[in-house]
């Protein structure tokens, strides 16, 4: 079991972003998980910086704690050869610390490009597309690729660590299950879902199991609830409706009905230790071995201190029920 931190690059400014990443290395996480997004989810966040300027200076900064992308859509914003190059020189800059979670996108950060949003069945085409062209790349020399969706032209990366990254691949149900099977190192979703589960290991998949436990520490139980209905009220609209809005505006509109008590429902929420690990092992008992603990608390700094001091040793001593 590893215990890590999400970053919520949409809530804060990039050098915020690179502190808490050095101060959850400091509480002890295993690894720190940041999104890659064009846009934040919604308007009033105020935020979204370039995620690999920011792994950059966390590489830098940090000496233990691995580093992963929560996720990156390597086929419309970003070519495929970008994001191995990319991932490589984080690998690199991190002595080898980097996994690259990938996943088939949102068209809150793709639509910019001006080229429209496939279907789920093309998006998922263009990410096994995507995902053998890194593995081209990062298997040393020129290659060229030739795809119903993108296209590869007498590229190297010439820069690849002693081992290159593990790909985690984000999947929500069982197709994209398969592609993580077959071409990933492990599978990434963000729901207590045993059947995105079953279906990797259906078609094989055998590696790690990345998930979001969705918390928000704070003080008392109703500053954490306002906190997380302040930043995460998008988390409960479900992906048919994440994967598919265009812009954070969208996003103010579609969760003005949600009230503070769908996240108290949701959410673990407040000082109650007993309350966050009774959502963590949902996740548990679904098979996940990666917990991403996604604080929705005010006060970040307070949450590393709880998770030092009462959370770290009972949350990494779950077990299936």
């Amino acid at each position: 079991m590893k215990i890590g931190y999400k970053l919520f690059a949409e809530a804060y400014d990039p050098r915020e972003i690179v502190r808490q990443a050095v101060e959850a290395e400091r509480a002890g996480f295993d690894f720190v998980e940041v999104s890659d997004h064009f846009h934040p989810w919604l308007f009033s966040h105020g935020h979204s910086g370039f995620v690999w300027s920011m792994l950059a200076s966390m590489a830098e900064r940090t000496a233990t704690i691995e580093l992963a992308t929560g996720v990156t859509c390597p086929t419309m914003r970003y070519h495929p050869a970008i994001i191995a190059q990319a991932a490589a020189t984080v690998a690199i800059l991190s002595e080898e610390r980097f996994t690259l979670g990938v996943g088939s996108g949102e068209n809150l950060s793709e639509h910019i490009i001006g080229s429209g949003w496939p279907s789920v069945r093309v998006r998922h085409e263009m990410l096994r597309e995507a995902l053998e062209i890194i593995r081209l790349l990062w298997s040393g020399g020129y290659h060229s690729y030739e795809g119903k969706y993108l296209d590869l032209d007498d590229a190297r990366v010439f820069d690849l660590p002693a081992e290159t990254p593990k790909i985690v691949v984000a999947a929500s149900g069982g197709r994209a299950a398969g592609i993580a099977a077959e071409l990933g190192d492990g599978l990434f979703n963000t729901l207590p879902d045993k059947s995105v589960l079953d279906a990797y290991r259906d078609a094989g998949g055998a590696g790690e199991r990345w998930c979001e436990v969705p918390l928000a520490w704070a003080k008392d139980e109703q500053s954490a609830v306002a906190s997380a209905h302040r930043l995460m009220r998008f988390g409960v609209t479900g992906w048919k409706v994440q994967s598919e809005l265009p812009n954070p505006v969208n996003f103010e509109a579609a969760t003005a009905t949600v009230t503070e008590d769908d996240m108290r429902e949701n959410f673990g929420c407040g000082p109650d230790r007993a309350r966050h690990l009774e959502v963590a092992q949902q996740f548990v008992d679904a098979g996940f071995d990666h917990l991403t603990l996604m604080n929705a608390g005010p006060d970040p700094d307070g949450f590393f201190e709880f998770f030092a001091t009462e959370l770290a040793e009972p949350v990494r001593a779950l077990r299936p029920s």
